[in-house]
């Protein structure tokens, strides 16, 4: 009885051991997943012309919006904690320095920080520089703005994406802008910034002016360096031959002097000025923007962003956070950064709940679509690796009540309307006349 009862008592405390071993296993195990990050480089001009009225806005956009990753807070279907239960840890560069310098910064991201994923680049030269470097290291890159209609039509990519319309929509629909509205385009000026997205935007609206007013006689073609804050020049040449409409892609800094610059000289009573992406410098500028400027956003951003709960919510949360409203480029950083987390979560689910690989977040990106605050965002082009989306033009109109530069006298251009085809080109698109574009008003 003895021996019999002391075997019992043995064999009971070996199975509660093996319980509790089995317990702490699983509780390490869990507490592991648990603790497991997805980390994101974020690129964007901290410092330079670019950073006051682009860059600072979209990183800002970026940690209002991680923040609510993290907590859980954001509305379904972007509402599980982090992505798919895996808190987000993030890594803020500055894109200025040129495009050597961020190949170099974007290995330092992927070899010694790291990180699962970059999230970056406003530049077109960046972005031309940054993509084939990411691809030759076989990790995943999403590119949230810069314009160039290159970056997927002279490449094809398995690890790098573009969540946003490139720019020839912009200038398309400026010029559609101007059909619509019956506005006289009898001849038009051009200013430019003299690299990849000024020259690809300056071909583009041009394109897009001979099929629609083709008998506008095009005249000055300015095209000052990225970065060169004095127009006096430029400003001169527009003025002692002015057109009917004047264009520019300026943004930035430079778009900011412009202005400036060009207002007091009475160029905006002179010309209609057409601006492609315009609306970020309205909340600096003020009542130094003048009235009944043409402008975009480079999509339905800003004071043109369609009405819904989703852009009511990220509205409220991005004013609140930083007492002013959210315009292009914190739109642009937020409708990438709810691509990724929905990607990711699908591709997690497909991997039994683990953190995907580059190659798996590639294959849930690759073809997707998803809503953002701006509408629908649909990864149509490149393969699938090229967004379209639908974009807005209106006029500017301060509010001395408010306060600000409103917008109005707007039209919306769905993105069958003004961007290409899947099996064309922009340019190419452009010079046949737009074949398959529909639902135009």
């Amino acid at each position: 009885m003895t021996t019999s009862h002391v075997t019992k008592s043995a064999r009971r405390g070996i199975g509660a051991l093996r319980l509790l071993a089995a317990a702490a296993a699983l509780c390490a195990a869990t507490s592991a997943q648990a603790q497991e990050t997805f980390k994101v480089g974020i690129v964007s001009f901290l410092s330079g012309q670019a950073a006051e009225s682009f860059g600072i806005p979209a990183v800002n956009g970026a940690k209002v919006l991680l923040d609510a990753f993290n907590k859980g807070a954001a509305p379904a279907p972007y509402n599980k904690v982090g992505f798919g239960g895996m808190k987000l840890e993030f890594v803020y560069v500055d894109e200025a320095g040129g495009a050597t310098k961020q190949v170099q910064e974007l290995k330092t991201l992927y070899d010694r920080e790291k990180v699962d994923a970059v999230l970056g680049y406003v530049s077109s030269g960046d972005c031309l520089a940054v993509a084939p470097a990411a691809e030759e290291m076989k990790k995943f890159l999403i590119l949230y703005d810069c314009g160039t209609p290159r970056i997927f039509e002279d490449n094809k990519f398995q690890y790098v994406f573009r969540t946003a319309s490139h720019g020839a929509m912009d200038n398309v629909a400026l010029a559609r802008y101007l059909k619509a509205k019956n506005i006289k385009a009898d001849s038009f000026n051009m200013i430019n910034q003299d690299y990849a997205w000024g020259q690809d935007s300056k071909k583009d609206f041009a394109g897009s002016m001979s099929k629609l007013f083709p008998n506008a006689k095009p005249g000055e073609d300015q095209l000052p360096k990225f970065g060169a804050g004095q127009y006096g020049t430029e400003i001169s040449a527009l003025m002692s031959k002015p057109a009917d409409v004047t264009h520019s892609s300026l943004w930035g800094g430079d778009l900011q002097a412009f202005i400036l610059q060009a207002g007091p000289r009475g160029l905006f009573k002179r010309t209609q000025v057409l601006l492609s992406a315009g609306d970020h410098v309205l909340p600096g500028l003020g009542d130094k923007m003048p009235d009944g400027v043409i402008l975009g956003a480079r999509g339905a951003y800003g004071h043109m962003s369609p009405k819904s709960a989703l852009n009511d919510w990220w509205w409220d949360l991005y004013s609140k956070a930083y007492n002013v409203y959210p315009v292009q480029a914190p739109y642009r950083m937020v409708q990438g950064l709810l691509g990724l987390k929905l990607a990711a979560e699908k591709a997690m689910a497909a991997n039994g709940g683990k953190k995907p690989t580059p190659e798996q977040l590639a294959a849930a990106m690759r073809n997707s679509e998803w809503d953002s605050p701006a509408g629908k965002i649909r990864m149509a082009l490149g393969g699938g690796h090229q967004a379209i989306q639908d974009t807005a033009i209106g006029r500017t109109k301060y509010d001395a009540a408010k306060k600000m530069v409103m917008i109005e006298d707007i039209v919306r251009f769905p993105a069958e309307c003004v961007n290409p085809p899947a099996n064309m080109d922009a340019e190419d698109w452009i010079k046949a006349g737009f074949p398959g574009a529909k639902n135009c008003p």
